[in-house]
């Protein structure tokens, strides 16, 4: 059984209120701008992401960066999990992304996380990416139970779920 309906068509293009920034699906052509991002707040990452996922290592080289969008552009044509980046209007600077998989956990249809580069922390990008991702997630994907990892739950107290039967 797939975690999405065989029908449903992901969003290609969704804009942040204001009008100054969207998400759109990550692509491996997007590495130049996604390396210095990731990089650039590489150690608040960590702290984020790094005892569920391991990611972003301190050696992370440009070419692992590319080989993991390449997987993530292979993985959202495929629907197995989705990476939206967020860019200024005119693509020239990416500053953070949204992760949407399918569930890890028991207890959630859908598993959403998302994170911004350093500099945006507390800014109004950030205050709207946040207010943002539920309405979008809850609007456009066919979730009844998404869980907002970080956000609604802390990720060790996620960590301490049982796996999903899925998985």
């Amino acid at each position: 059984m797939s975690w999405l309906p065989d029908d449903f068509v992901h969003p290609v293009l969704v804009p942040l209120p204001g009008g100054g920034h969207h998400l759109r699906p990550i692509r491996e052509a997007d590495t130049p701008l996604d390396h210095p991002a990731v990089m650039g707040s590489r150690e608040r990452l960590w702290t984020i992401f790094g005892p569920a996922w391991g990611w972003p290592a301190a050696t992370m080289t440009y070419e692992a960066d590319q080989a993991d969008l390449l997987r993530h552009e292979k993985e959202i044509a495929a629907h197995q999990s989705f990476n939206y980046a967020l860019f200024d209007a005119a693509e020239t600077a990416l500053l953070g992304c949204v992760y949407i998989d399918p569930p890890e956990r028991a207890g959630a249809d859908g598993e959403i996380s998302w994170w911004v580069v350093d500099e945006l922390v507390g800014s109004k990008v950030e205050q709207a990416l946040d207010a943002l991702v539920p309405q979008w997630i809850a609007a456009d994907w066919p979730f009844e139970q998404p869980r907002f990892l970080g956000r609604e739950i802390s990720w060790s107290d996620w960590l301490a779920l049982p796996e999903h039967p899925d998985t």
